[in-house]
Parts: structure tokens; C-alpha cells; sequence
């Protein structure tokens, strides 16, 4: 079986550790544990790795937030995988600093990379990991925010949790949505 882990951001170095960026942080830290390096191929840096049998595909789509949809489309129906075996690891200014949550499907929330995926993929019935980053902006202020760094103490939180967001991912492929969500949900 087969899954497809995406984690949004910006590609290049201006983007590197900006709060936009947290799930390409968590991808990094993922293939790194599986000792699976990021090669860039066409619409994402792709990395394979298999945990008990199941193969995942990683991928940190290219194409910059605003068309993420467009590496996900390409990816699914390259390695043949159902949405169902998709998860996307995403930045979230609704959920307090480091605060993680699953969830089964739902709306963008604003959030572009996510509203692009929706619109590509005709659904937004997709398993979504949310990485809380704050929302400590002045109205009209939403970009700089998410494109901006985070501070040492954000930082260092966020850390701690990027491990439990691994521990999500391996969970997602080897029990299934739901009792991940059961698991880890409300407990970050």
C-alpha cells in the first residue's frame, strides 16, 4: 500500500524556518529519521521510504503555496494512490503555537495552499495534520505573520512537537485515520 505525505511552504532559502513553512519543517524531519533525502523532481523535492511494508512519498511541492493542488494531483495519480492514503501537513493560525491536530476533511480556513488542493482535487475529504503557529498579528498583517520567522521560544516549542507530528504520520499509515485522531488528538 501506498501514501502520499505532503508537507506545505515555500521553496527556497528567503522561506526556510518561516512559520508558512512548518510542514516542509516536519517533512525535513521525517526523512531525515528515515534517513530518505529529497530529491526535486517535477512539481515537488520527493523523498520514498517504507515503514512496515507500507510505502510513503514525500513530498514538498515546488510550486509554492498558492498551487500546492497541482504537486498533489500530479503525485497522486503518478504513484497511483487514493485520497484516502493522503495525508497533508499544514500550518494553521486558528491553533495556538505548537498545538497539533487531525482531522478527516474540512474547509481551506483560509488557507491558500490548502483552498488550491481542494479546488485540484474537486473535495476537501482529505486527512490534514494542522501545526498550530499562533495568530499574534495586527489586523492586515497575515502575510508578513506566516512569512515571517518564528521567534527562539515558538521555535523551540515547535520542536518538540515536530517529533510528535512524525509519530502522527507513522500512526496515520500503519493504524489508519481515526484511531490516530483518537490517539493523538487533544493531547498536543
Amino acid at each position: 500500500m501506498k501514501y502520499l505525505i505532503v508537507g506545505l511552504g515555500n521553496t527556497g532559502k528567503e522561506y526556510e524556518g518561516t512559520r508558512h513553512n512548518a510542514g516542509f519543517m516536519v517533512l525535513d524531519a521525517f526523512a531525515k529519521q528515515a534517513d530518505s533525502p529529497f530529491i526535486t523532481e517535477r512539481y515537488a523535492s520527493r523523498s520514498v521510504t517504507k515503514i512496515k511494508g507500507q510505502t510513503l512519498v514525500l513530498i514538498k511541492p515546488t510550486t509554492y503555496m498558492n498551487l500546492s493542488g497541482n504537486a498533489v494531483s500530479y503525485w497522486m495519480m503518478m504513484e497511483r494512490i487514493p485520497i484516502e492514503n493522503i495525508l497533508i501537513i499544514v500550518d494553521d493560525i486558528a491553533l495556538d503555537t505548537g498545538v497539533l491536530r487531525l482531522r478527516p476533511a474540512g474547509s481551506a480556513g483560509g488557507h491558500n495552499g490548502l483552498e488550491h488542493i481542494s479546488k485540484i482535487l474537486n473535495t476537501n475529504a482529505y486527512a490534514r495534520l494542522r501545526i498550530g503557529i499562533g495568530g499574534n498579528f495586527s489586523k492586515g498583517h497575515q502575510s508578513d505573520y506566516v512569512l515571517g520567522r518564528f521567534k527562539s521560544d515558538e521555535l523551540q516549542l515547535l520542536e518538540l512537537k515536530i517529533d510528535t507530528a512524525t509519530e502522527i504520520i507513522k500512526s496515520f499509515v500503519l493504524i489508519g485515520l481515526d484511531k490516530t485522531m483518537n490517539t493523538f488528538n487533544g493531547k498536543s
